[in-house]
């Protein structure tokens, strides 16, 4: 399933857009591309995710990969672990005007409307979204 509004290489490390180019949609969750394309359209507001196409320092927001700086070590070091980037299913963003605390609250005072459960990241400057259910339509949590 493909994004409305992102293009592949915002949301993919660079690895993966090179190594798969636009077979990379295979790996999203479905649920994940349908809930930031619905935080997009109802904000109606430029949403940043990974932006190293033009020249920008994020390049592990969206999907990592095992030799992404943030996940590496974890394979160096011979540990398992799945982190929400590294199944599709989570993505790091900022939305232009809005700072990462009023983005979370905008998405709880809408959880209603969530098309799916989410999990938040709480305390960071960013907002750190992704679909692994928790049994709630909104579960904060601290790393």
């Amino acid at each position: 399933m493909e994004s409305k509004y992102f293009k592949l290489h915002e949301l993919v490390c660079r690895h993966i857009y090179i190594r798969y180019g636009n077979k990379a949609w295979q790996f999203f969750d479905p649920r994940a591309i349908i809930t930031i394309d619905w935080i997009k359209e109802k904000l109606n507001k430029t949403i940043y995710i990974n932006n190293y196409e033009w020249g920008g320092n994020q390049t592990q927001s969206g999907v990592r990969c095992n030799i992404c700086q943030l996940a590496r070590k974890w394979t160096i070091e011979g540990k398992v672990r799945m982190s929400a980037h590294s199944t599709a299913q989570a993505f790091d963003f900022s939305v232009k005007g809005m700072p990462a605390e009023k983005v979370r609250n905008w998405l709880v005072r809408n959880q209603e409307d969530l098309p799916y459960p989410i999990r938040l990241e709480a305390g960071v400057d960013w907002v750190h979204l992704d679909t692994r259910d928790a049994g709630q339509k909104i579960y904060f949590f601290n790393p």
